[in-house]
């Protein structure tokens, strides 16, 4: 009995998120926006004050008949005229009303339009343009993440965006993915403020709870990069991952080699142990540092030469990877990574697919 109310108090405190209405995700779901100068918005604002005061005054001089000007009585059946017109709708937008004070000459009717009615159009964006840009950005917000969720589809979901994650992001943004196709799981606010301020849709959230990567659109995403700080999280994120689901590719980085087994286990497509992959490096450095220096670039899609994958072409089919002008690493079959200088790849087939070194220029 206990432990069934300590469930049902725990489901009360941990919502359901992908049941929450949208607007109530603002400050979990976040969609990057254009940014916009305040100048230019303040000249929005402002353009569209007056678009709205001269279809006023539009309408008015139409039904100019059905209006008098109690200060003209004995020309009371004289229709207004075009600064009448504009006079009326003037006081009557900026929610001056009539006092007793009323400017009646042309002139002062005609400073009114020109001096006063700007002052109080500033006035009111002073006053209240804080509190509607900021309704206006929640309901914008709340529209822009219930269109995202129906239609995100086929992305990469990046767990973590602390170095390996920026780092992640970095390259495949380098190979000329977008970045509204990639997807941040993230609790640490400075480094979601990072991934807001690089483009990225950010989520805010453990990614060991499946309401928050459900949030993410993991059951709909094409990749899974779990990049986190503890080997134990990665796991229990992969595990649920996979759980969500079966087909994504799942890339998970691990500190210890030891620990490798357990993400395979979770579900893990590929794994990379980072601590020893470093390692290697730096002992590589100790006696030729030009290797490692290559490898960087080889790791860097912006510069110089990069690892790329592409299918093979009709013309190659049947002959040997070694003899063609590209320089080919290996060869994907069937799922399988094949190195080059397996007999199996000595007639490459339609079906294959080619690691190859690609320099800047082929992009």
């Amino acid at each position: 009995m206990a432990k069934g109310r300590l469930r049902r108090r725990l489901a009360a405190v941990n919502q359901d998120l992908t049941s929450r209405h949208d607007a109530d995700l603002v400050d979990v779901l976040s969609i990057p926006e254009k940014f916009v100068s305040p100048w230019r918005r303040i000249f929005t604002r402002v353009l569209l004050a007056l678009g709205a005061l001269f279809a006023a005054v539009l309408i008015v001089y139409v039904d100019r008949h059905g209006y008098r000007d109690i200060e003209s009585a004995p020309n009371a059946n004289d229709p207004l005229s075009f600064l009448d017109c504009l006079y009326y709708a003037t006081v009557s937008l900026s929610t001056t009303g009539y006092g007793d004070i009323t400017p009646v000459t042309p002139s002062a009717r005609l400073i009114n339009v020109l001096v006063i009615t700007p002052l109080r159009v500033a006035f009111l964006i002073v006053l209240i343009g804080t509190t509607v840009e900021t309704l206006t950005n929640q309901s914008r917000q709340a529209l822009k993440i219930q269109r995202w969720r129906r239609s995100v589809r086929n992305h990469t979901v990046v767990v973590g965006y602390g170095t390996k994650g920026r780092t992640a992001v970095a390259a495949m943004i380098g190979d000329d993915v977008a970045p509204a196709d990639i997807v941040i799981v993230e609790q640490d606010p400075v480094a979601l403020e990072k991934a807001k301020n690089a483009g990225l849709v950010t989520v805010r959230g453990s990614a060991s709870d499946s309401e928050v990567l459900r949030l993410a659109s993991v059951q709909h995403a094409k990749a899974i990069i779990v990049a986190t700080n503890r080997d134990d999280t990665a796991v229990l994120v992969t595990l649920t991952a996979r759980e969500l689901n079966p087909k994504a590719t799942i890339i998970a980085a691990v500190r210890e080699a030891e620990n490798q087994h357990l993400l395979k286990q979770s579900g893990a497509t590929t794994t990379v142990v980072t601590s020893e992959t470093a390692g290697r490096l730096l002992g590589i450095a100790t006696q030729t540092p030009s290797v490692v220096e290559m490898m960087e670039d080889l790791l860097t899609p912006d510069e110089g030469f990069a690892i790329a994958e592409r299918q093979v072409e009709p013309k190659e089919a049947g002959g040997s990877p070694r003899h063609l002008t590209d320089i080919v690493l290996g060869v994907v079959r069937e799922g399988d990574l094949l190195r080059v200088d397996d007999e199996r790849v000595d007639a490459l087939e339609l079906s294959d697919r080619l690691l190859y070194i690609r320099s800047k220029e082929e992009r």
